[in-house]
């Protein structure tokens, strides 16, 4: 929502402020469509030649969270929590039952209760690797930390690919501003003969190259990347608090101290209050005291 409301904000200040100096549109309409013509389809044309299949795919798929926003709600931490407190208990009451829940998540009835966290397979992971190395002894709370750090660490550093792709485009849109009014005065010469009427025309055309670069960086290509960014750095809490939930299960902690853990060190902003995160676990886990 307000990334359109932003870009509506952007297009209406610049030109309408333009045009309340006593600017006319006329000539950036008549020259928009070539200028765009080349500054976009050459940064296009980079933008496919400095990346790979996956991060084309990645970056176009990922520019839609500029209007959607992270993928992780509050609830979804809460739920997170709820999950873990579950797994813990039985790790630490059955572990031959938990081998069930963790080699076939899909088919676990804790799994299963929370379908938007069993539908991402890196939390699911993160969570079903930890459990499994700590039933195989790999249990040194300081080695599996600074292995999950790594791995969330690699996750991080993927997803904030299409960040670093749209900041390069933006970086580059200005100087293909400049190409096209280049190219715009190279046609202009070529009629230095014409009126001053004419040429006037033609030269500022050419600047609506500059124009359209330098617009089209710092005004939505710079803030989709900044924005991206912004959204998988909140997304990315989401695999920390598992972090937190199974290092505090490794030091020996009770589930509700293992859970209590992960709900402090999750932002203010996603936090799920004392109470309403107990009796989420109280509902979760009906008939089992703390």
């Amino acid at each position: 929502m307000f990334g359109i409301v932003g870009i509506v904000v952007v297009f209406a200040m610049v030109f309408g402020g333009y045009m309340l100096a006593g600017g006319n549109l006329e000539i950036i309409l008549h020259s928009a469509p070539h200028e765009l013509l080349i500054i976009f389809g050459a940064a296009v044309g980079a933008f496919l030649i400095g990346n790979s299949k996956h991060g084309i795919v990645s970056t176009l798929r990922d520019i839609a969270k500029v209007f959607r926003g992270p993928h992780w709600k509050p609830g979804d931490f809460q739920d997170l929590l709820c999950l873990m407190y579950q797994l813990i208990r039985v790790a630490r009451a059955n572990p031959v039952e938990l081998d069930q829940h963790i080699e076939n998540p899909s088919a676990s009835a804790i799994f299963t209760a929370y379908p938007r966290i069993l539908a991402d397979r890196e939390a699911v992971a993160l969570i079903c690797d930890t459990l499994r190395s700590a039933s195989m002894n790999y249990d040194d709370p300081h080695q599996v930390e600074e292995v999950l750090s790594k791995r969330i660490e690699k996750h991080y550093a993927e997803a904030q690919h299409s960040s670093h792709a749209l900041q390069i485009m933006a970086d580059g849109l200005p100087a293909l501003g400049i190409v096209a009014a280049v190219l715009g005065v190279i046609k202009t010469m070529a009629s230095i003969d014409q009126p001053p009427e004419i040429l006037g025309k033609m030269i500022g055309g050419a600047l609506v190259g500059t124009f359209m670069g330098v617009f089209l960086a710092y005004g939505l290509v710079a803030p989709f990347g900044t924005r991206v960014r912004a959204v998988v750095d909140e997304d990315e809490n989401f695999y920390r608090l598992i972090q937190e939930v199974m290092v505090a299960a490794l030091h020996k902690h009770p589930p509700k101290v293992c859970v209590e853990v992960g709900r402090q060190n999750t932002p203010a902003n996603l936090r799920p209050t004392y109470n309403d995160l107990e009796d989420a676990l109280k509902a979760s886990t009906p008939g089992l005291a703390a």
